[in-house]
């Protein structure tokens, strides 16, 4: 049985000349190459920003849900900005 199956895709112009140029710089050997990189590239990608929402997303919702006083608006997160700013130009 056959391990890869063939796809036809179409890409805009400039996307097909990138595949072409990474094949052409010798960096890849085939157009499939460079795609299938790319699609490991995307599953990495998906797979980082699912493990993100679960450990620090998804607990930090659940913390603010257990104390609401650790929410602040922009506003204050602003001024604590401008304070500690004006510190640090004391301090110089």
């Amino acid at each position: 049985m056959r391990s890869t199956q063939q796809f036809s895709i179409t890409l805009p112009h400039e996307m097909a000349e990138l595949v072409r140029a990474k094949v052409a710089s010798g960096e890849y050997a085939s157009e499939s190459e460079v795609i299938r990189d790319g699609l490991r590239a995307l599953e990495t990608r998906d797979r980082a920003i699912e493990a993100w929402l679960k450990n620090e997303v998804v607990p930090s919702i659940e913390a603010v849900k257990d104390n609401p006083s650790l929410v602040r608006t922009s506003d204050q997160v602003r001024a604590s900005l401008a304070e500690a700013y004006k510190a640090l130009q004391r301090a110089r």
